[in-house]
């Protein structure tokens, strides 16, 4: 049964996510593209901003986010308390981001990282579960009060 997945990022990112979200409807997962539609400079948090509440709504199990750095995007969706975005350059860094943070927003810096690694982290951070335990309270601790 595939996720329901909402992806979205800036100019820097367009390439990419258009590949993801292929790759991702292909597994069988349900895609919501919160744009850019194209590689036009666009302003970032008006993609992510939407897509950040469509997590925190449940309208989506996960968010990926895709810009050149990853850095204004993984900044912008952890504004929101729900939200646990992981800004990851490596396949481990997207396990480790679920296993031990439940991250649910997984952020990729395309200026940094070859296609085929950005699909290889997109596929781990789905497969992998919330590992909980220990790392529930330290989970818990992250939202300010």
């Amino acid at each position: 049964m595939g996720y329901k997945i909402a992806i979205g990022g800036d100019h820097a990112g367009f390439t990419y996510k258009s590949l993801l979200k292929e790759q991702l409807e292909t597994a069988g997962h349900e895609v919501t593209d919160f744009g850019p539609g194209s590689d036009a400079s666009v302003d970032y948090p008006d993609h992510v901003h939407p897509l950040a509440k469509a997590v925190v709504n449940k309208e989506a199990d996960f968010g990926i986010l895709i810009c050149g750095s990853g850095n204004g995007v993984a900044m912008t969706a952890n504004k929101y308390q729900e939200v646990r975005a992981a800004l990851c350059w490596q396949t481990e860094l997207a396990k480790l981001s679920r296993e031990h943070n439940n991250a649910n927003i997984l952020c990729i810096p395309a200026r940094f990282v070859s296609q085929d690694v950005a699909a290889d982290m997109t596929r781990v951070f789905l497969e992998t579960e919330f590992e909980g335990g220990r790392h529930q309270n330290r989970v818990d601790k992250i939202p300010v009060c």
